[in-house]
């Protein structure tokens, strides 16, 4: 697989903002792309064009060889599948796969939400999937950008980092050597825990949502990124994060707070996560939801705050402004995120200690005991 040029072939898994959004870029770029999505309308737009438009920080047209509601069709003869989707989903795009994975392809989740990589590596050893294949995760989506309608995207900023990992970390530094064929804004994390930590997604959307709950259930149009962040609500996320930051310490990682991250990754240097947030430009035409049904609750929980509040729990961090947003947002919704979400137990973690699972994300290998 050639790291240099443009005869890498890329698969999107997924045609919503960001699916359609990098698979257009991709094109601009001149790189073969093919794009799976289970939308019809969607799949059948985007080959009438025969690509994307796109609108922003990027303009022009993408060429898309080929979108498809067959992923059999999709994963034929591609070199990296790339999954652009909600995080609910890796588990059902993880079982569509896994009977058509090929030696050498690589399998990016982009992001990976907390333990995404971890999530779908245990899925496909479930199915009995026996390709070898590399599965790799970022931290982030690489775009802050917007659907404008199936075949036409908007994209209102680029990050100037973001980070990726593989499972197993051995294979990082070719996996992201690969990935900056297109993008040179990919940066090699340590392993797939700095990368699944680094997702601060949960930090910033779930109790924000919540405490704006009037805002939310009224009738006006708001803000998520400036209404939302007021310097209340920016101290206890800071609080929050800190949290995030033990339970790392807790694996031996040396993570940054939320705030750094809005500097290295958008240039946005402030004293609070409040007025960082608020002075990231890319953010400024967020609108906030009318409903508490949004993925910042629904995907940021189960798929993000969970995962880290039981791997707190597992190494005896405590995590209590966690537990207490997870709960509050069972409460108000009447969800069950606590035992559908991911946890160290469907995860195959449970019983390890930190210095176990640190060995398995580096070598893909589980002692004997913890894998029975």
């Amino acid at each position: 697989m050639s790291v240099n040029n443009k005869n890498l072939k890329w698969t999107i898994i997924g045609g919503g903002n960001g699916g359609q959004s990098v698979a257009g870029h991709l094109g601009l770029m001149g790189f073969s792309v093919k794009l799976y999505d289970i939308i019809p309308e969607t799949v059948e737009k985007i080959n009438e064009q025969g690509g994307i438009f796109l609108e922003g920080i990027v303009n022009g047209f993408g060429k898309v060889e080929l979108a498809t509601n067959n992923i059999e069709e999709a994963l034929k003869d591609t070199d990296i599948i790339m999954i652009i989707v909600p995080s609910l989903a890796h588990k059902e795009i993880a079982k569509m796969c896994a009977p058509h994975l090929v030696d050498g392809q690589i399998v990016f989740l982009h992001p990976g939400a907390t333990f995404g990589a971890l999530a779908f590596h245990k899925i496909i050893e479930d199915e009995d999937c026996n390709a070898n294949v590399i599965i790799a995760e970022s931290n982030t989506l690489i775009y802050a950008c917007r659907l404008i309608e199936p075949g036409r995207a908007r994209i209102l900023g680029v990050k100037d980092r973001i980070l990726v990992a593989a499972l197993p970390a051995n294979e990082t530094d070719r996996v992201v050597k690969i990935l900056n064929a297109a993008y040179k804004e990919v940066e090699a994390a340590e392993n797939v825990m700095v990368t699944s930590f680094d997702n601060t997604n949960p930090i910033v959307h779930p109790t924000t949502t919540l405490l704006c709950t009037g805002l939310v259930e009224s009738n006006r149009d708001w803000l998520f990124y400036w209404d939302g962040f007021t310097p209340s609500i920016g101290s206890f996320l800071e609080e929050l994060d800190q949290e995030r930051i033990a339970v790392g310490n807790a694996l031996g990682l040396n993570l940054i707070t939320c705030k750094k991250q809005y500097e290295l990754e958008y240039g946005v240097c402030e004293d609070t996560l409040e007025q960082a947030v608020k002075n990231t430009q890319a953010y400024a035409e967020i609108k906030g939801q009318h409903s508490l049904n949004t993925r910042y609750i629904l995907e940021d929980i189960p798929m993000g705050l969970l995962p880290l509040a039981s791997m707190g729990k597992l190494l005896g961090v405590p995590v209590e402004r966690m537990e207490t947003v997870i709960r509050f947002c069972e409460y108000f919704l009447h969800k069950d995120f606590s035992s559908n979400g991911r946890t160290v137990e469907n995860l195959g973690l449970e019983n390890m200690t930190a210095d176990e699972i640190m060995e398995f994300v580096k070598t893909g290998k589980k002692l004997k005991c913890n894998n029975q």
